[in-house]
């Protein structure tokens, strides 16, 4: 118990687990990434990609702040509860404001800035109630001061001066905000707290989860309003199928192989595997899941709307390199993931990914749902070639002892 009285704060068990509120919390992010991709869909083009990766960052850093904050003292008792509610407030503001986070649109308040600022009051809550959490741990109260000096400093205050300015100097701030942000966070220590490790790869798992789920429903929200037929029956079979080995690629081993490394980890090595496999390394597998998703989306409607699309037309530029480049992506961070915390380099994934890359020129090529299906069946390959390849080791990480 942290405070005099019990309504303050509860200390995170040891076998903690993740609590309904934190799930509840989530909600805001399904929505957000929801919102980036179709701030993707809506221009195809390389600026705009930049910016709904730049947003999702931002978005992301919301998350993993609250993710950390979990594990230390538990969400749903105490003021912990009101201030997570509260951030789920500025949160939903935020990815409400994501159409606008760039350009304000007529009538009503100034979007960019009211983004700037939901962001900035739901990072200020995340630093107070750490701040006042950490009473009766001062070496993470030092930690948190640090890294609140920087981090605030830096990331929130750019991007309220960003949202007074347009163009190049625009992204420039934004870029400047979320790199200074990431960079501080490696600068300021490594004194933070994982006080349920169990929790903290569940917290992770479960966004993964969560980003997938945007990639599901991406698919119908491609068919929306078209009568079905057997190329969207085919195409939405196949994009579940590519998001569930995606799926498999994750829970299947590696995280179980990585959640290990971090309960047996100690001191710095704890928190370092902590902060760069699952804070960093997971922000490109999101990346590429939204990318994913916006592919599937395109596919589908490609598939799907006879009137302005036949099915020998062919998925070319960002959608197909979303599509494709998406899925490289996540597995080159599923590599990075493990290969930090275990030392190993799962190398048909490296191979899987350079031949996605390869196959990009032919997939250009060839009718939308192909180029899906040759998806498919990469990844297919992938995932049968580590089952039977890894046969003993995979049981052992699955079902043997650690």
């Amino acid at each position: 118990m942290i405070g005099s009285k019990r309504i303050r704060f509860q200390s995170q068990a040891e076998d903690g687990s993740v609590t309904q509120l934190e799930l509840f919390f989530d909600l805001v992010i399904v929505f957000a990434f929801t919102m980036v991709t179709d701030l993707a869909a809506e221009e195809t083009t390389a600026k705009n990609m930049l910016r709904a990766v730049l947003v999702l960052a931002v978005m992301w850093w919301v998350w993993i702040a609250y993710s950390w904050l979990g594990n230390v003292v538990k969400a749903d008792e105490g003021l912990t509860r009101v201030a997570m509610f509260a951030a789920m407030g500025g949160g939903l503001i935020a990815a409400i404001t994501i159409p606008e986070a760039f350009h304000d649109l007529p009538g009503g308040w100034f979007g960019p800035l009211v983004f700037a600022i939901a962001y900035l009051v739901t990072r200020m809550i995340h630093v107070g109630v750490f701040y006042f959490a950490s009473a009766e741990d001062t070496q993470l109260r030092g930690q948190v001061t640090r890294w609140a000096l920087g981090s605030i400093t830096i990331g929130t205050t750019l991007l309220v001066i960003a949202a007074m300015t347009e163009g190049h100097v625009q992204i420039a701030l934004w870029i400047a905000a979320i790199a200074g942000d990431m960079l501080w966070t490696i600068l300021a220590g490594e004194d933070w707290r994982v006080n349920s490790a169990g929790h903290f790869a569940e917290r992770y798992g479960l966004i993964i989860i969560v980003a997938l789920g945007e990639s599901i429903v991406s698919i119908g929200i491609g068919v929306a309003g078209l009568p079905i037929s057997w190329p969207i029956t085919v195409g939405s079979l196949l994009g579940l199928a590519v998001a569930g080995l995606l799926w498999w690629a994750y829970f299947d081993v590696a995280a179980l192989a990585v959640e290990h490394e971090l309960k047996q980890a100690t001191g710095q090595r704890q928190i370092k595997i902590a902060r760069n496999c699952y804070t960093y390394w997971h922000f490109p597998m999101i990346v590429g899941i939204i990318g994913l998703s916006l592919g599937l989306k395109k596919v589908l409607y490609y598939v799907g709307d006879a009137s302005h699309h036949t099915l020998k037309d062919a998925l070319y530029g960002i959608p197909l390199f979303a599509l494709y480049g998406g899925v490289v992506l996540y597995l080159i961070a599923l590599v990075g993931f493990k290969h930090y915390a275990t030392g190993q380099i799962t190398m048909p994934r490296v191979v899987a990914a350079v031949a996605l890359l390869a196959l990009i020129p032919l997939a250009c090529a060839l009718p939308a749902l192909a180029s899906l299906t040759l998806l498919c069946a990469v990844l297919v390959v992938l995932i049968v070639w580590e089952t039977k390849r890894y046969a003993r080791p995979r049981e052992e990480i699955r079902h043997g002892a650690h």
